[in-house]
């Protein structure tokens, strides 16, 4: 899979996950920015670091985390501090990745 490929799926999965957000934030919260505070992400496993795949993910500016998974924070990019919001689009990423074949989790914590 070649970086402007890559590239065209990150900015897929960034659009469906910011659409979840604030879909989420918007009708499960009435817009307001309250509840538990936390951290979203979606990892992609399965794709070692120095394969043709994993040095295209890099070049896509996609990041390992400490486990060497490829690591894509906040992906919804939406400004609130909710964890549900920020899961709502972590999901939404991680389900495109996975129409692509990756294997695609989203992930959070609380603050």
């Amino acid at each position: 899979m070649q970086v402007d490929t890559i590239k065209n799926i990150i900015n897929e999965a960034k659009t469906a996950a910011n659409k979840a957000s604030r879909e989420y934030l918007d009708v499960n919260l009435k817009g307001e920015d309250n509840y538990p505070c936390g951290f979203a992400w979606v990892n992609i496993y399965g794709v070692k670091g120095n394969t043709k795949l994993g040095r295209n993910l890099k070049a896509a500016g996609v990041k390992q985390d400490y486990t060497k998974a490829f690591q894509i924070y906040n992906p919804g990019g939406v400004s609130v501090q909710n964890v549900d919001v920020k899961e709502a689009g972590a999901q939404a990423a991680a389900e495109v990745f996975e129409q692509y074949g990756f294997k695609a989790y989203a992930g959070s914590r609380l603050d």
